[in-house]
């Protein structure tokens, strides 16, 4: 018997306790120190350009190490486990030639996630694991022209966008995953991209699933890099009702809270946050120990700011253990009643009456 992480637990687990999310994909894989061979496998052998680095690629290449990753952070008690499928989609794996790979690569992913979640569900039957597929930003901008000498052109369209995130929440979906996390958001435009694509998805498969939605403030002016405030960025999202609202990666905890918190205060759905371990050093690596980062994300559970609590680029099981252990005694944020009032937004947001 398959066991499923359904939404109505999914739902009552996250009344009775903070959930735990999973860490860095990334920064696990880099301690196996695969070379060009190992990215490429058997089956990619002669393929015509070099494909390390290529993450995604690993769910037909490394199966098995991408489950032992999903493996380690449920042991170290993580609820929910991100698919390896954060760059799996045609925009960003034609940098790689392999666009035609996108949709067998989600369902791949979300499989090797379904079968860890699974195997965990049944060694801990009072703690269900859950599979999010991870959609990610992709490469491109819909909002920002990456000519500094032409403003008005764009290297990608919203119709593009919906499309490429279609494809590849029809293989999550059809891998079984029990949400779809649309995160590291710096475009709020590629993430309404990601919405739209998700509904057209459930509504082609008869069904809904939560989605969880995760922004990414870029630096301390305190916006997303098309420039929104936090209070912006959920009212140009909240049409979709997600489960979740929250922010990830770019800040380290100390520099993530007080936007958070802002989101906290106007968000009548639960919040998320899974920064990175602190801030990258001169050599693009993480410092924060487990400890720390741990010590620091515990008043945020101690205050009601969060529902979702996980780590970011830099993070491994041992930070996802430790964070576990420091908030496990909280009790999750109370979802507020908000009341109704016009909210519209630009960069900026408009609240009316």
């Amino acid at each position: 018997m398959t066991i499923k992480g359904s939404a109505a637990t999914l739902e009552e687990a996250a009344q009775n306790r903070i959930l735990i999310m999973d860490g860095a994909m990334g920064t696990m894989i880099q301690r196996y120190k695969l070379d060009e061979a190992g990215y490429r496998g058997e089956r990619f052998k002669d393929w015509g350009q070099d494909v390390k680095g290529n993450n995604d690629l690993l769910v037909l290449t490394q199966p098995d190490i991408i489950y032992d990753i999903h493996s380690a952070y449920f042991e170290a008690g993580a609820d929910l486990a991100e698919t390896n499928t954060f760059n799996a989609q045609t925009i960003s794996m034609a940098d790689y030639g392999m666009e035609e790979l996108s949709y067998e690569l989600n369902v791949e992913a979300a499989k090797i996630a379904r079968k860890a979640a699974d195997d965990w569900s049944t060694k801990t039957p009072d703690q269900p694991r859950f599979v999010a597929g991870a959609v990610g930003p992709t490469n491109r901008t819909a909002s920002i022209s990456p000519d500094v000498n032409n403003p008005e052109f764009r290297n990608v369209n919203f119709d593009t966008l919906r499309e490429a995130y279609k494809e590849q929440v029809m293989g999550l979906l059809e891998g079984g995953v029990d949400v779809i996390l649309i995160e590291t958001i710096f475009d709020t435009l590629n993430a309404k991209a990601a919405g739209f694509a998700t509904l057209e998805a459930f509504e082609e498969k008869g069904l809904s699933l939560p989605i969880l939605i995760s922004g990414t403030i870029t630096d301390r002016s305190g916006r997303t890099l098309s420039g929104q405030t936090a209070e912006a960025f959920w009212y140009s999202i909240r049409h979709l009702k997600p489960f979740s609202v929250g922010l990830n990666c770019a800040l380290g905890a100390e520099l993530m809270r007080p936007y958070l918190a802002e989101l906290s205060n106007i968000a009548d759905v639960r919040i998320s946050a899974y920064p990175n371990a602190g801030l990258p050093n001169e050599m693009g690596e993480y410092d924060q120990d487990p400890e720390d980062m741990a010590a620091a994300l515990e008043p945020w559970a101690q205050d009601g700011l969060l529902n979702l609590v996980g780590g970011c680029c830099g993070s491994t099981p041992e930070h996802i253990r430790a964070i576990a252990d420091r908030v496990s005694n909280h009790a999750p944020r109370a979802v507020p009643e908000i009341a109704p009032k016009l909210r519209l937004s630009g960069l900026e947001p408009f609240v009316h009456g």
